[in-house]
């Protein structure tokens, strides 16, 4: 319950300030920095260096791809038959398709699951969402959008020059030796930073005035990743009569997540509907904190 708290306390103060105009409209992007270069590095090299890999692993990191491909063509299909225009079919592709498997699943996974689940969620998001992000995703914001199309050589420079994935081979190196305790307990201190600041630039992203613009749009997207996706997951376990063990009960915390903040970034920077994107994440992570819990909570029952 503290972790909860604690995610809703960072995410109103981030509001808050953006709010009160004491921070600019882009005072989250240094603290996107922050994250992506010194707080998921240091959660990825302390978790990943003594997480036991399983081939159980291997069905939850195909997962955000899954779900990556099977929102591309529903937000084809009825895109069409709404009228939507291009760019926000595009948008919905990219952030209604990926989840916020790092900055906001991480957390929640440490709140409901605990620590020891960190270990697959990194997975999960690494080569799960965020390879998806790099590589379909990339090319769809370029199939939606006019400009020069990424070729392969600047889409692996991308997907290895990544910190979290730089952090992810080292911790695979390192794997043989053991991690001296002062710079695990360094690497605990750095990580824990992670949640707090995640929801802290959350919560400055927060717009509401463009609902009505968007609303159709907005109330798709979210309709898919809140709900259709996380319950193909869960009535696809349910089927299979999985435990609810760890593995499966982060595959749902995963799959239930809210908008990737990585894929609004790459499509406002393709102009694929920004209004739209901003609302998808600011509206989403708030609803994906509670719904994600929920999904949580009836998967339990059902695999109880």
């Amino acid at each position: 319950m503290a972790h909860i708290l604690l995610l809703v306390a960072c995410l109103l103060a981030g509001w808050a300030l953006s709010a009160s105009g004491r921070v600019g409209e882009q005072a989250h992007q240094p603290i996107n920095a922050v994250i992506i270069h010194v707080s998921l590095p240091a959660v990825t090299l302390r978790a990943l260096h003594a997480f036991e890999f399983d081939r159980d692993h291997l069905l939850p990191v195909l997962m955000p791809w899954a779900l990556f491909a099977l929102g591309a063509l529903l937000f084809w299909v009825l895109g069409r038959a709404l009228a939507l225009t291009r760019a926000q079919m595009g948008a919905l592709t990219l952030v209604g398709g990926l989840g916020n498997t790092s900055f906001v699943g991480l957390p929640m996974i440490e709140a409901l699951q605990g620590r020891d689940g960190l270990g697959l969620g990194l997975l999960i998001d690494q080569l799960g969402s965020y390879l998806a992000l790099s590589t379909l995703g990339v090319g769809a914001a370029a199939l939606y959008a006019a400009g020069p199309r990424v070729s392969g050589r600047e889409m692996a420079r991308r997907v290895l020059t990544f910190p979290p994935v730089i952090a992810l081979m080292v911790a695979l190196a390192l794997r043989p030796l053991p991690l001296a305790q002062p710079l695990e307990s360094a690497l605990a201190r750095i990580g824990d930073t992670l949640a707090p600041l995640a929801l802290l630039s959350v919560g400055m992203q927060l717009r509401l005035g463009a609902v009505r613009e968007h609303a159709r749009a907005l109330a798709l997207g979210l309709s898919y990743k809140l709900v259709l996706a996380p319950a193909l997951v869960v009535g696809l376990l349910w089927l299979l009569d999985a435990a609810p063990d760890m593995t499966s009960r982060v595959s749902v915390i995963e799959a239930a997540m809210p908008p990737m903040i990585g894929a609004g970034i790459v499509a406002a920077q393709a102009n694929l509907a920004p209004r739209l994107v901003s609302m998808m994440v600011g509206v989403g992570i708030p609803l994906g904190l509670l719904t994600s819990t929920g999904w949580h909570w009836l998967f339990g029952c059902l695999a109880g």
